[in-house]
């Protein structure tokens, strides 16, 4: 079986370059992500597309060679300008995204700018993708920097397979709903074809979003999106564990190691590494240590922290403000408890050498990872697979998304101080036999778990993801047209249209749905075009369609033809149907829901009743609706009736009722050869659908399931094509 192509998509490519004395120098980047993925890469054939890191203008300067060199490993730059790179890079990725997905709320600006610049830029790596991308190919887009990309491309190459990966938390529906972008960040994700997560809660979080900012709910691990399901995933990244079990097996480690002990007169080491960032908790850290110290002064020149802090996003105003924070407190504490032979903390704020970081962990008596919130945490997991000795300590964070794998590390909560002071304590004293069983149990997870499995468990479930079916797709504007003609030419036309959510969007309550002028002007020029016959099939009650459009030369139908009334008409002539004697039982019930289901109502048709819960809150409104369908089944499992699930409504309505009853009294009195053309968007309009004589077209509107094969994505798309039977274009 051939290995598809994969083309990799992240903010930065897995290469490093830079500019010496005029020349390019280009070298392959090391790190988790270029880690793991380096193996579906190269075994794929495939290329990876990012920013190279160098300004735009720069590398304008040395296009030539920077192009041969990325060509041979197989990677597509894309150009993002200095500009680019403050507003979109910096503004809205690190000073928006960022802090608001850790939660971090308090950090963001007080206007939320650039999103313009983020869109632009998202728009040329998708157009990049496009450029490159072969049928048959697997797209995999990483993280926050790119959350437009699925949807863009879905655009571009509709049949495209695509999968999206963020590595940082996915935070609360409360928090995401903060942005005023919020839909079209999500919208962009749905373009996906997979999305995966670190953790189960983040793809929780992720659900609850969609539901409340698009009213789409998740079923299980999918959710329908545009006609086609969107499948969720759990994926937590590794790290390369055999390549760092390696390292620390190095003689050139051992003897860093050595270096280390012997440097610090058989003091304990407590070792802390983490890029220089207001997530990663580091002031509460240093805050538990100098609680340490003040509670077991035994403690005090027996034990020194290292605390490492690569520098990142230097040019921020906010990672400026954070390390003079830190030097403050460093200096607190030195100047507490040093003494002239001992100096409580080590602090280094520069990158060092991956063997120089091994060598820490291997020296290290407990690893503190304290983030105050993290996506994963790589560091955790590559101390764990830098120790093959099976000794150590890790000191866990329970807001790092690696605390729901390592179980056996010690769990903290970083915001308290003093029992992060406790498990420090806990960690130094922890007995040999402890440790090890602790680490060995986190070596096997680790191991098995690695960042290779990681990556090769989503490319297979995205490989193996099923295609959308062809219906399920929106149609082409060809065949949008087409279907136009074809209705046009038609000597004598039948239109049968539903209303909400078809002619009009759907409302958060039925009476707010009024017609607007311009479908009013629409159906009275359709009414009055030569040989066009215009029938309204709704599901409302006959009054509210008659004071809506009873004025109007067309024939109404409502309750989902329990009465009708022919052009030109005053009368309304009922459908029989059987007597209700349910009804009473069923309002009873639906009006108990209603008072314990905040922002639901009841509505009381002539021979049905239903149950909206547009306005109520989303996920409690959605386990009442399946509350309630449950026991609506029970209760009328015997009864003649059927229980109808529309969008954020359940009604109940007798047996045989639907839309489609209408249909052999609407054709006797058409003449012979008349087209008809039926268009609804829903699970009611279905039925009106399977009723239409051979010939007759079908339209779906929007994204649920339908069997019909002509689609529009929404109400404006429903009125430009019925515009289009008078105007053609």
């Amino acid at each position: 079986m051939t290995t598809p192509r994969v083309l990799l998509v992240s903010n930065r490519s897995p290469v490093t370059v830079r500019v010496e004395n005029g020349h390019v120098q280009v070298d392959r980047s090391t790190g988790g992500l270029a880690t793991g993925l380096a193996g579906p890469h190269e075994r794929s054939g495939g290329l990876w597309i990012g920013w190279t890191g160098l300004p735009a203008d720069v590398e304008d300067q040395h296009r030539d060679a920077l192009t041969d060199r990325l060509a041979a490993l197989n990677v597509v730059p894309v150009p993002i300008s200095a500009d680019e790179v403050e507003r979109y890079y910096e503004g809205v990725c690190n000073g928006i995204l960022w802090p608001l997905f850790h939660y971090f709320v308090g950090q963001l600006p007080l206007q939320l700018q650039n999103f313009a610049v983020y869109e632009e830029v998202n728009r040329r790596f998708a157009d990049a993708v496009a450029a490159h991308h072969r049928p048959g190919d697997l797209v995999w887009v990483h993280d926050y920097q790119l959350m437009l990309v699925p949807a863009l491309l879905r655009e571009r190459i509709p049949e495209a397979r695509i999968g999206f990966f963020l590595h940082i938390p996915f935070p609360s529906s409360e928090i995401f709903r903060t942005l005023p972008f919020r839909e079209v960040l999500l919208k962009g994700l749905l373009g996906a074809d997979l999305i995966g997560f670190h953790t189960a809660a983040y793809m929780r979080h992720f659900s609850s979003s969609v539901l409340r900012v698009l009213g789409t709910s998740t079923e299980v691990d999918r959710l329908p999106w545009e006609g086609r399901p969107v499948w969720l995933g759990v994926f937590p990244m590794g790290v390369d564990a055999a390549g760092f079990t390696r390292l620390a097996q190095d003689g050139d480690v051992a003897a860093q190691v050595a270096k280390l002990r012997a440097s610090s007169d058989d003091q304990q080491l407590m070792v802390g590494i983490d890029r220089l960032d207001y997530t990663k908790g580091i002031p509460r850290r240093l805050l538990a240590f100098e609680r340490l110290l003040q509670d077991h002064p035994e403690l005090r020149e027996r034990v020194r922290l290292i605390q490492l802090s690569v520098p990142s996003r230097t040019n921020v105003e906010a990672y400026q403000d954070f390390r003079e924070q830190m030097d403050a407190l460093i200096g607190r504490i030195h100047g507490s408890f040093a003494t002239p032979s001992w100096t409580p903390i080590h602090y280094m704020f520069r990158g060092i050498s991956e063997s120089e970081v091994v060598a820490l962990y291997r020296a290290a008596d407990a690893m503190i990872v304290t983030p105050i919130r993290d996506g994963m945490n790589l560091v955790a997991k590559e101390f764990i697979a830098a120790r093959p000795d099976e000794d150590g300590v890790l000191v866990l964070s329970e807001f790092a998304g690696a605390a729901n794998e390592l179980a056996e590390a010690i769990h903290v909560n970083p915001y308290d101080t003093e029992g992060l002071a406790a498990a420090y304590y806990r960690a130094l004293t922890m007995s040999p036999r402890e440790r090890r069983l602790r680490m060995r149990a986190l070596r096997r997870r680790v191991a098995v778990y690695d960042v290779h499995r990681w990556a090769r468990t989503f490319l297979d479930q995205l490989e193996h993801v099923p295609p959308p079916v062809e219906s399920a797709r929106f149609s082409a504007s060809a065949a949008v047209t087409a279907a136009a003609r074809r209705l046009r030419e038609a000597d004598h036309l039948a239109l049968l249209l539903d209303y909400d959510g078809t002619l009009v969007p759907l409302a958060e309550t039925p009476d707010l749905a009024i017609p607007d002028e311009a479908i009013l002007s629409l159906l009275r020029r359709l009414a009055t075009r030569r040989g066009t016959d215009v029938h309204v099939v709704s599901g409302r009650p006959r009054d509210t369609l008659d004071r809506w459009l009873g004025d109007l030369p067309i024939s109404l139908h409502t309750e989902h033809g329990a009465w009708s009334r022919a052009r030109g008409a005053t009368e309304w002539s009922p459908l029989q149907v059987p007597e209700g004697r349910w009804w009473q039982a069923v309002l009873s019930i639906l009006e108990d829901f209603s008072a314990r289901t905040p922002g639901s109502l009841v509505e009381e048709k002539t021979v049905s009743l239903a149950w909206h819960y547009r306005m109520a809150e989303p996920e409690y409104g959605l386990s009442q609706a399946n509350e309630l369908k449950l026991h609506l089944s029970t209760l009328l499992s015997n009864e003649p009736v059927e229980i109808l699930l529309g969008d954020h409504v359940i009604e109940v309505r007798p047996h045989g009722l639907h839309k489609g009853r209408i249909v052999p009294s609407i054709l006797s009195a058409l003449p012979a050869g008349t087209l008809v053309a039926a268009f609804g968007d829903d699970r009611t309009d279905e039925d009106l659908f399977a009723a239409l004589p051979p010939g007759a077209l079908a339209i779906h509107v929007g994204p649920g399931h339908s069997a019909t094969t002509i689609r529009l994505p929404d109400v404006q798309a429903v009125r430009a094509f019925l515009r289009s039977l008078l105007d053609p274009a």
